[in-house]
């Protein structure tokens, strides 16, 4: 059975969280007092930095449609979910050291689109610090990451071209670098019919400009558990 984390703010020991999580992630997540967060926690039902579930807005369907990424939480990938080699202290620590070497910049507009076949946020229009962001995080992190089994990896390969393959091979995910795009996801595949209501649902929080000033650290504490957003740690510190 696995220990317990000793809580850095408390003294005592972290609330039953494992010594090591299954998987972390780094993610862009919206500041905790920018409306998107808000909006995003209660269309997808659930707060993963305070880990309570939010009411959701009265669309038909929202909550099975929102199933997958209510378990992810509100985000956009910057270094997909991976197994660590060594401790998640060291892992944290190089996400600090990365994101204080990093220049907060402004985030292009987000709308509500149809991404291949499920709802997300993407930007108007394309971004060089964003494709930075996300490079520099897939890349200076990766000597973290454990790779995966062959299963895991051949079930990941099916339909991927040539240069997604390569990814995989290299970085262990087929959508990194030149095949990343931002994206804050929104529902399961095939909820196209919810694409009016979360328009106008986000419309209010998408209307505001934002910054990227922090890289949030996701964890999934055991398989198949919700991740929970366990630091946000300063760009340009």
């Amino acid at each position: 059975m696995r220990g317990c984390r000793w809580c850095a703010r408390c003294g005592a020991k972290d609330h039953g969280l494992p010594e090591a999580p299954y998987r972390v992630a780094v993610y862009y997540a919206p500041a905790p007092d920018d409306p998107l967060w808000a909006a995003s926690c209660a269309w997808l039902g659930r707060d993963p930095e305070r880990g309570v579930v939010c009411e959701q807005p009265p669309a038909q369907n929202i909550f099975a449609a929102t199933s997958s990424p209510r378990r992810y939480g509100p985000h956009a990938t910057l270094k997909p979910p991976m197994q660590l080699r060594g401790t998640y202290d060291e892992f944290a620590a190089d996400v600090a050291r990365l994101a204080a070497s990093l220049d907060d910049f402004l985030l292009p507009q987000l709308h509500v689109v149809y991404l291949h076949n499920f709802l997300a946020l993407c930007p108007v229009e394309p971004s060089g610090p964003l494709n930075e962001l996300a490079a520099r995080c897939v890349t200076e992190l990766d000597h973290h990451r454990l790779p995966e089994d062959s299963a895991a990896q051949a079930k990941r390969a099916v339909g991927r071209s040539p240069r997604q393959l390569e990814n995989l091979a290299r970085w262990g995910y087929p959508l990194v670098l030149e095949d990343w795009q931002f994206h804050i996801t929104l529902s399961n595949a095939g909820a196209a019919d919810l694409r009016p209501q979360a328009a106008a649902f986000f419309a209010p929080a998408l209307a505001r400009p934002r910054q990227a000033k922090t890289l949030a650290i996701f964890c999934e504490d055991e398989p198949n558990a919700a991740f929970r957003l366990a630091a946000r740690l300063p760009i340009s510190a």
